[in-house]
């Protein structure tokens, strides 16, 4: 039995590839040639692809520089703020610290 389907899987096997060549669109070379091309398309979508996720991710850092530069920003206006409002305390709402002479 198992002889059986071993036989029958290299005659199909054998009937696909004669039908194959027989139908074959192109010659040999034209098929390599063919190949070739696609093998040329697939490398520069590849280079044009990793380009524009490089221009993506430059893009992105510079938004995060950005962003942490402007929250630097804000929390040293934050601490000056704070700075200023414990002077005040501290003085009695005179602006002026001991040191530059009441």
């Amino acid at each position: 039995m198992e002889d059986k389907k071993l036989s029958y899987f290299f005659l199909g096997l054998g009937l696909g590839i004669g039908i194959g060549v027989l139908f074959a669109p192109k010659s040999g070379e034209e098929t390599r040639e063919l190949l070739r091309g696609k093998a040329e398309e697939g490398k520069d979508y590849l280079k044009r692809r990793s380009e524009e996720v490089r221009e993506s991710a430059t893009e992105y850092v510079e938004r995060g520089r950005t962003a942490v530069t402007r929250q630097r920003e804000q929390l040293n206006a934050a601490v000056e703020a704070g700075k200023q409002a414990y002077r005040e305390a501290v003085t009695g709402g005179d602006t002026k610290t001991p040191a530059e002479g009441v």
